[in-house]
């Protein structure tokens, strides 16, 4: 009776103990869920990439026409018609430039602003870390990224296009700019939108002027002229403005024969805009894992 007294102890004293380590059903590790689960990331990607050309004749050369129309019609209007790139030479190439990296952020904001509430049947069904979701909507964007960036490639290298490895490495980590701050702000975003439908309307409101508050269609200098120090620093401070001048110099600059002016300190800047996208990562997170628990309820 005691040695089974002492055995039925002994058990009940290892499963105390186990269930320690058992893991709570619905609260995971954030985008460290992401990072071990990307064979499910690469699925859901799969599966975005087949649901938006289903039926299209087209198919992903849609990533090259769209990016194409919308540069004709901005060069016709304002590099032709309003003659606004008279300044700045090889505007085409600038425009383009700084034209698919807003491309890029706009979709990947976007539609990672719509991705929990599209996916309403997984979420209701099973359980898997919501942040894929998100994530996946970057990572589709950034699918439809690199034909826009074969482009630019060819443009820049008709241009006589002669970077150096720094000009390189500031194309990369403008690329990484936009992607954590897309991420993040689609986590702040995507949450938020499970209750309130109102933040994709916002979102879009905001996505038609992205392409004003950053230098695509004109030059830095003019802000300079017309704001004060402390306006220009601000502007400078935003992840996207950054990106895009990081592209500008990546791209375009290589290819200038006369002297221009390049904002100061670009490269710190970029460093600073990468502060910038990884509080916003932080902040997403923070506020998608505090609200993902009612997702199930609420889409």
């Amino acid at each position: 009776m005691a040695r089974n007294l002492r055995r039925f102890g002994a058990q009940t004293v290892a499963m105390a103990e186990s269930t320690d380590t058992y893991a709570v059903p619905g609260v995971g590790a954030g985008l460290l869920d992401v990072f071990r689960r990307r064979y499910l990331l690469k699925l859901i990607v799969r599966k975005e990439l087949r649901v938006r050309y289903r039926g299209s004749v087209l198919g992903l050369a849609w990533s090259y026409v769209k990016p194409l129309v919308q540069y004709l019609v901005l060069f016709l209007a304002l590099g032709i018609v309003l003659r606004v790139g008279d300044q700045i030479p090889n505007y085409a190439l600038y425009m383009f430039s700084g034209v698919i990296v807003v491309n890029f952020f706009t979709e990947a904001f976007s539609n990672a602003t719509r991705s929990i509430v599209w996916n309403a049947a997984l979420v209701k069904k099973i359980y898997l870390p919501r942040e894929l979701f998100p994530v996946a909507s970057v990572w589709v964007a950034a699918v439809h990224f690199l034909p826009q960036l074969v482009v630019l490639l060819a443009a820049a290298l008709l241009n006589g296009w002669h970077p150096d490895a720094l000009q390189l490495f500031g194309a990369l980590l403008g690329f990484i700019i936009v992607a954590v701050t897309a991420t993040g702000l689609g986590l702040l975003a995507g949450a938020i939108n499970v209750f309130f439908r109102d933040a994709e309307n916002i979102v879009d409101m905001l996505m038609m002027v992205v392409t004003w508050t950053s230098p695509v269609l004109y030059d830095w200098t003019m802000i300079r002229r017309l704001a004060p120090d402390w306006a220009l620093t601000i502007y400078q401070l935003n992840p996207v403005t950054v990106a895009v001048e990081l592209f500008h110099w990546a791209f375009w600059y290589p290819t200038v024969t006369k002297p221009v002016e390049l904002p100061p300190h670009l490269l710190m800047t970029g460093f600073a805009g990468l502060g910038m996208a990884a509080v916003f990562l932080i902040i997403g997170q923070l506020v998608f894992r505090r609200l993902e628990g009612h997702f199930a309820q609420e889409v």
